[in-house]
This record gives C-alpha cells, structure tokens and sequence, in this order.
C-alpha cells in the first residue's frame, strides 16, 4: 500500500513529520496534549494511512527522571502508539524515543531497530535517540551511514559567547571542540557551573532547523525551548 499519506502521533510541534513532508509525505497529525488532545480518545481508520510515526513521551525513561518526580507523570504511551498502529493498518511504522525505552511490538510487523545520533546522521549534536521500523511486507531499517556521518573531527559549539543574539550568523561558525547537546527545555547541557541557557535561535539551528523558526510561535520563551528540546533532530528524521 502507498498512498504517501502518513499518521503522526505524539507530534508536538511535529519536527519528525515535517522531515517527512520534506520526502514529500502528506502527513496528518493526530493529538496532542500540546493542543489539548489525548491520544486515548483517537481511533484512526484502518487502511488509509501508509505509515504512522510518532515518539511517545520519553520522560519516563530519560535521565530526568531521576531528578525530577513529577517526569513520566503520563506513563507509559507506548502502548497507545502500538494500538494506533493495530487500528490503522498501515503498511509500516517508525517510532523514535531514548534508547532505553521498550521497544513496540506489534503483531504481523517484522521490526527492526537502531540508535542514532544526531551527528552519525548530518546533523551536530550527540543526541541519541532508537529508531524502530515495523514493516507487514519484511524491509528492515536501513541507514546509509557512511553518506551522512560528519567527520569525526568536525565539532561544534554555540558561537559567539558575549554577542547579542542578532549579532550571531551560525552556531556551526566555530571550530572549537565543543559538542551541542540540547536538553529538553532546550537549554544546552553544562558542567559544573550549572545550566547554560542559550539564545532560542542557537536552539533551532543546532536541531537543523531555521534560525528565526519560532519566531511567530504562540508561546513563552519557556515553551519556545521545551518544544525544540522534545522534538527530534532535522537529521535524524531525514535519515
């Protein structure tokens, strides 16, 4: 079955999807307690949509959660995500989360499943994330490494430390040995002295996407950062 129309659950602000769309997919997205949806309420028809794709909330299983209670607070979604896909029958699924979330098991799909990191795939970060393919027709994940991978000895950093954020032109201006890692606030992964908060236009552009992307984005800066930090990497969707 292709009819180039696919399921996007959990989507957020949907940076998966929209990688999809740029493959020319026509992506539909389903709920989201970011637009007040719940997932639990949806049933999708059966045999319309060509794949589902989704990432349900990772919190339960990130690092996080040993530091703050209140993470995972909706459980496991997981589940959801596999009734979805026995709902709609779609020829394959792809579902993203932190490497040590379970890995979804749905009935008459072969899967097949890969860690990537952002930058093994184009992209500049180390963020890690599993990537499973469920497939009702056998096809396995395939990524072609050896075409996207970055050099090893090209790093990145947030440039221009000290200049206002109109002043920056690209994070990927400076060849110092500093990795990006954005966590889920989209704040960028510190040592000893703390957090680092960086300008929300650094956020963007170390997820591949636009530097003014959030510009017209109805919410707070906080929610500007939680967004971006919770969504996946333009490259690894791609990928």
């Amino acid at each position: 079955m292709s009819t180039g129309l696919v399921l996007s659950v959990f989507p957020g602000i949907d940076l998966l999807g929209r990688a999809f769309e740029e493959e020319g997919y026509c992506v539909v997205r389903g709920p989201d307690l970011l637009w007040g949806g719940d997932i639990r309420t949806f049933h999708p028809p059966a045999g319309v949509f060509e794949g589902v794709i989704g990432g349900p909330p990772c919190q339960l299983w990130s690092r996080m959660r040993f530091i703050n209670p209140h993470v995972g607070k909706h459980g496991n979604l997981i589940p959801e995500f596999e009734r979805v896909v026995v709902e709609a029958q779609p020829a394959w699924f792809l579902m993203e989360n932190v490497p040590s979330a379970p890995v979804p098991n749905v009935d008459a799909y072969v899967s097949s499943a890969a860690i990537v990191q952002d930058r093994w795939v184009g992209g500049v970060q180390p963020r890690e994330r599993r990537f499973t393919l469920g497939s009702s027709e056998g096809h396995t994940l395939d990524i072609p490494w050896a075409a996207l991978m970055r050099p090893r000895s090209h790093h990145v950093t947030l440039a221009g430390y000290g200049l206002a954020p109109g002043q920056r032109h690209s994070v990927l201006a400076d060849a110092r040995r500093i990795p990006v890692r954005l966590l889920a606030d989209g704040s960028v992964k510190a040592g000893a002295n703390g957090k680092t908060v960086i300008p929300i236009e650094d956020a963007c552009e170390a997820m591949g996407l636009p530097r003014d992307f959030t510009k017209e984005m109805p919410f707070t800066m906080r929610g500007k950062r939680s967004v971006i930090g919770n969504g996946v990497p333009m490259a690894m969707g791609r990928a």
